[in-house]
């Protein structure tokens, strides 16, 4: 089996939030299993809100094209998003609904992949909701979220110390299906 590429995008544009510290622990754990990685959060994926009719497209700007690049390689992905009243923050959806500009690919949006959630709140409503939230987005984007998904409170102490297990749970369950799926035809 080649080396899994394993893509994570999400957080905040603050530079050491949860969610992005989150999300490099768990393509830690992925590197330590010998995956490729690659981290887009942050600055990285504060892009213009989406506009399928707007004349200027996502290869008009670097940062979008890296992202659309990135996951068009990947064997799997990781969202993560804090939880802004109850839900995904804008950063986070617009990122995810730039995905639409791969509705013309040979693998369509994020179409059976497996992808891993991360969401990180101020207390366990908003925690929750998010995870559900990410969980029907990536459904509708073609995805598999993975049985194992982290709603963290990052409330209760050490965020990355609270979910390692559960951490170490999902990024088993990226690997198990990533090495049961073929591998996808690349150019």
């Amino acid at each position: 089996m080649r080396q899994p590429h394993i893509v994570a995008i999400g957080g905040t544009t603050r530079e050491d939030s949860s969610t992005g510290r989150l999300l490099a622990a768990a393509l830690a754990m992925a590197q330590a299993r010998g995956a490729r990685t690659t981290l887009i959060t942050g600055k990285a994926i504060e892009f213009p809100h989406y506009d399928p009719y707007s004349p200027a497209g996502p290869q008009d700007d670097p940062r979008i094209a890296h992202y659309l690049a990135a996951l068009r390689d990947a064997d799997a992905v990781i969202v993560g998003s804090p939880g802004y009243h109850g839900t995904l923050s804008g950063l986070v959806k617009t990122a995810l609904d730039y995905i639409e500009q791969l509705r013309g690919d040979d693998r369509v949006y994020l179409d059976g992949l497996p992808v891993g959630l991360i969401a990180t709140a101020a207390g366990w409503q908003a925690a929750v909701s998010t995870l559900q939230a990410l969980r029907t987005i990536v459904h509708a984007l073609r995805g598999w979220p993975t049985p194992m998904g982290l709603a963290v409170n990052t409330m209760q102490g050490d965020p990355q110390a609270a979910c390692g297990d559960a951490m170490a749970v999902m990024i088993d369950q990226i690997f198990a299906f990533v090495e049961r799926r073929p591998a996808p035809a690349r150019d």
